[in-house]
């Protein structure tokens, strides 16, 4: 099992509408996290700079590179693209954290 972890940029004044919006995930996109074999997926916020912390379990993180050609993933970027930065294909603007300490 590999751990994740990556930091994306929500918009200010945002921050109620993006944990509606997780409160409220689509099932079909749910169950293709699930499928690409993510577990134990958080996101925190840091509300003194508006980044969030995403953090999650995957059996082989190169399934992660099938997820941007999925539909539901699309649409998923498309919804979320008003609230926090972006990529020009609606992606979250995201950065691959380096992990420097692991207590198992």
């Amino acid at each position: 099992m590999q751990r994740v972890a990556h930091k994306m940029k929500l918009f200010k004044g945002c921050e109620a509408e993006y944990k509606k919006r997780h409160d409220e995930l689509w099932p079909e996109l749910k169950a293709l996290l699930k499928h690409t074999g993510i577990k134990h997926y958080s996101i925190f916020l840091d509300e003194e700079t508006n980044y969030l912390f995403a953090y999650f379990f995957i059996e082989d993180d190169s399934k992660l590179s099938d997820l941007p050609m999925q539909t539901v993933m699309q649409k998923w970027w498309a919804y979320m693209k008003d609230i926090m930065e972006t990529n020009d294909d609606n992606s979250p603007v995201s950065a691959a954290l380096k992990e420097v300490f692991y207590l198992p």
